[in-house]
């Protein structure tokens, strides 16, 4: 992944094994930040969404 690339909240389900709506919910309750398309549509960026899953991992561990 590049670093600035940007994701879809579908492909960012999939990395956490979750329902794109709860990406959306993280996003609405400022746990990961979304950027905002000329369409309304949310998009995250790659980097922030790998140091959030290492973050969610730490924990589990």
């Amino acid at each position: 992944m590049a670093e600035n690339e940007l994701l879809t909240p579908s492909e960012v389900a999939v990395m956490f094994r979750v329902n794109p709506k709860t990406v959306t919910r993280w996003a609405r309750a400022g746990k990961i930040s979304a950027v905002r398309t000329l369409g309304g549509h949310r998009r995250f960026r790659a980097s922030e969404i790998r140091r959030f899953l290492e973050e969610v991992q730490d924990l589990q561990a």
